[in-house]
Parts: C-alpha cells; sequence; structure tokens
C-alpha cells in the first residue's frame, strides 16, 4: 500500500505543475546523456581534424571549433563531467553540512558556537573567490574542484538545518518520541531530520545548479579542468576569443548546454520539495 500511495502522490504532484514534469524530463535526459555520452558522440571528442571553424552543417550539427574538433560530441561527452562534478560536490556538502547544522540546532551551547563561527568564517569570502584560492592552492584537478564546490555550498545546508531543526527539536512529536525512551541521536536522526528534507531539497536542488556554474567559472578562468578535456566552461571560454570573427557557435552551444542544465535544477526544487513534504501526503 506505501508503494501504492507513493505512486498516486507522485503522479498528484506531476500533474498539478506541468513545469515540474518539464524539469524531471530534462534532467532524466541530462542523465542518459551523461551515461552514455560517448557512445553517443558522432567523433571523437579530443581528435582534431583540418575542418576548423566550421560553421554547423549536416555532418557537423553543432559545428566545429579552432582545432577542427566536433563542437557537438564536445557537449554531449562534457555532460558527463559537469554532472559528475556537479552531483559529487553538492552530496558532499549536503551530507557533511546537514550533519554539522543538526548537531548545532539540535544540541545547541558551545557545540552551536563553534559550528556557527566555522560556517560565519566560510560565509565572510565571497564564495566564487574562495573555491579560486582552494583550486589555486590544492590544484586544478578534477577532486580539488569538488573539494572547493562542496566547501562553498556547505554554508546553506547547515544554515538551513540548523534553523529547522532549532523550530522543531521542543515540538510535541519529538517530545513523545523522547518520552517513548528513544536517545537523543535517535529523535535526531528518526523523527527530527526527515521533518526538514523538504526544505533541504529544495536547496540541493539549487546548489547542484551553482555547483556546475562553478566549475564552469573555474574552468572559464583557467582554474578548472585542464584542456583537452570535454568541459562546458573550457568550450565556452576557447570559443570566446572567436565571437567577433562572427563564429557563434562555439560559445553558444556549451552556453546553451549549460543555461538548459541550470534552469532545470531550479526547476526541479519546487517538486522535489512537493514529493518529500509528509504534510502534501494527504
Amino acid at each position: 500500500m506505501n508503494a501504492v500511495a507513493t505512486l498516486r502522490h507522485t503522479r498528484y504532484v506531476l500533474g498539478e505543475n506541468p513545469l515540474t514534469v518539464v524539469a524531471f524530463s530534462l534532467f532524466a535526459l541530462i542523465v542518459t546523456v551523461a551515461i552514455f555520452g560517448p557512445w553517443i558522440a558522432p567523433y571523437d571528442p579530443i581528435a582534431s581534424s583540418a575542418s576548423r571553424l566550421q560553421p554547423p552543417s549536416w555532418d557537423h550539427w553543432f559545428g566545429t571549433d579552432h582545432l577542427g574538433r566536433d563542437v557537438f560530441s564536445r557537449v554531449i561527452v562534457a555532460t558527463r563531467l559537469d554532472l559528475f562534478i556537479a552531483v559529487s560536490a553538492v552530496a558532499l556538502s549536503f551530507v557533511v553540512g546537514s550533519i554539522l547544522g543538526c548537531l548545532a540546532g539540535f544540541f545547541g551551547g558551545w557545540t552551536d558556537r563553534i559550528i556557527s563561527r566555522c560556517i560565519d568564517t566560510i560565509m565572510a569570502f565571497p564564495l566564487f573567490v574562495l573555491a579560486m584560492g582552494i583550486v589555486a592552492v590544492l590544484g586544478n584537478s578534477v577532486e580539488n574542484i569538488i573539494y572547493a564546490t562542496a566547501i562553498i555550498n556547505l554554508p546553506f545546508y547547515a544554515r538551513v538545518a540548523r534553523a529547522e531543526i532549532s523550530v522543531r527539536r521542543k515540538a510535541g512529536f519529538a517530545a513523545a518520541a523522547k518520552v517513548a525512551g528513544n536517545s537523543d541521536l535517535r529523535v535526531l536522526s528518526m523523527h527530527l531530520y526527515p521533518n526538514i528534507l523538504p526544505q533541504m531539497m529544495v536547496q540541493l536542488s539549487l546548489n547542484m545548479g551553482w555547483a556546475i556554474l562553478n566549475a564552469a567559472g573555474l574552468s572559464f578562468i583557467g582554474l578548472g579542468v585542464v584542456p583537452p578535456t570535454p568541459e562546458w566552461g573550457i568550450m565556452v571560454a576557447e570559443g570566446a576569443e572567436y565571437i567577433v570573427s562572427g563564429q557563434w557557435w562555439l560559445v553558444f552551444f556549451p552556453g546553451a548546454a549549460l543555461m538548459l542544465a541550470v534552469f532545470c535544477f531550479n526547476m526541479m526544487g519546487d517538486g522535489l520539495r512537493d514529493l518529500i513534504d509528509p504534510r502534501r501526503r494527504t
């Protein structure tokens, strides 16, 4: 019955908000391209050819770049790397940030003061500048880009979790669970934490878009993924030099892929909140 109720609730949420259907469909497309991209791409994304700076055509749907590489193949293959960076960074910041925020909001006192001061220290810096500094010190590898993106996103989850847990820790259902013999950690993990997930899901979806933009921004300024690896930010940076001379496709198509990915994750936030929120399960 639980599976049937969940399916009915999902159908209701999707039917109520058509934009949620569009967002989830676009997300499914992005995931499919990320998984099967190397097999979908018609050309080797890093192989050069004599067909340099060719406009879009039947042979090269998105044209070719200054080295004769097929832009369509590079956009397709780059989806896996950008999505991997975003998912890994957001998952890391979500887990660490939500744990720290829950501990700060539930126990208060010195625990709250220490965690809050650490979060405030991170927030004191412009976040993209902080990411630049971390990558510049550690080196511009994929792992370091993930760590830097996770660190700058961590305060968002910690603050949301702290605020929501602080409000709910003295609620009736939490007190009843405590009286029933549950330990503090069990009350926190099994009773309070599930009730803050809807708010966290909205933040998670938004951070996915920000994480992709952050990775692309670092690559654009030369602190991200190292060429010739296909990556949307690198492609935009390399194509920016040729806009004046009329080769618009070098920037347009990777920029459009980046825009669609960010739009998708932003629109998914409301849908995820409605799907997970227990108050919507009527």
